[in-house]
């Protein structure tokens, strides 16, 4: 069994979680790979959801409080009765799958216009998306919404949609290609350049801004807003993981990282 699911399937197990608030429930796509993991261990170890769902393409025995998985079989799937309040993607690097982690599904970034748009049609109006980016993309990219597909998102109309960018380890290495030993030298050179505010987190850490900024999402004030790898840096240093979710949230540390629905 994968390491790091199976450190997921036993966060259900964690001492005295906050209780769930009521009529919260969330659901969690993207469970697999170890940023995934790391989500959806944080998410039932810290509480605060009556369920947390998770988006599955086999069976999966999961006998653990609060965890509830969910056959997905593309946008045709019908979402179950009962409030799907929060929902949580993580686009996390690919890498072959084992044991159980080969029953998550596992979003793709073009996934995301359709899955968004099933999950509003559903009544889900709080979305959080972690999408790891390399470190060299322009700031205007890490800070704003970087594609088409986020603007589509985007204008779907969420109550409150969140794009976390943590920096992703190892993006640019695989990116470069011919010749391998050169490439692979010239980055060496490069990433010492790259500013600390922006290097990459460990997963664990990233898991647990996203699992905070997730359930405060409720008492955030409407809006889209971007999480870029600086601001996860920082948080991953701060004391407490929550306070720093409720200070970004409540727009202490938002900046330029707030964006504006686009009109349509």
């Amino acid at each position: 069994m994968d390491l790091h699911v199976t450190q997921a399937l036993r966060a259900g197990r964690a001492a005295a979680p906050a209780p769930p608030a009521p009529g919260q429930h969330a659901l969690v796509a993207g469970g697999a790979g170890a940023l995934g993991a790391a989500v959806l261990e944080r998410l039932l170890g810290r509480g605060g959801f009556g369920r947390v769902r998770v988006l599955v393409e086999q069976p999966l025995a999961a006998h653990l409080r609060g965890l509830e998985p969910l056959r997905w079989q593309g946008a045709a799937t019908a979402l179950p009765d009962g409030p799907l309040t929060t929902a949580v993607l993580v686009l996390d690097r690919g890498r072959h799958a084992n044991g159980r982690e080969a029953a998550f599904w596992r979003p793709r970034p073009e996934d995301l216009p359709a899955f968004a748009g099933v999950l509003h049609a559903a009544g889900v109006r709080r979305l959080l998306v972690v999408t790891p980016q390399a470190t060299a993309l322009p700031q205007a990219l890490r800070h704003g919404l970087a594609s088409l597909d986020e603007q589509a998102v985007a204008a779907l109309g969420f109550e409150r949609l969140v794009f976390m960018r943590p920096a992703q380890a190892g993006a640019a290495e695989r990116a470069a290609r011919a010749p391998e030993r050169l490439a692979q030298w010239l980055l060496s050179q490069l990433r010492v350049m790259v500013p600390q505010r922006e290097q990459p987190v460990r997963a664990a850490k990233v898991a647990a801004f996203a699992a905070e900024l997730a359930h405060g999402l409720a008492n955030a004030p409407p809006g889209t807003r971007v999480v870029p790898a600086e601001q996860v840096w920082e948080a991953a240093q701060a004391p407490d993981t929550a306070a720093a979710a409720r200070a970004w949230l409540a727009g202490s540390a938002i900046g330029h990282a707030t964006v504006a629905l686009p009109r349509m």
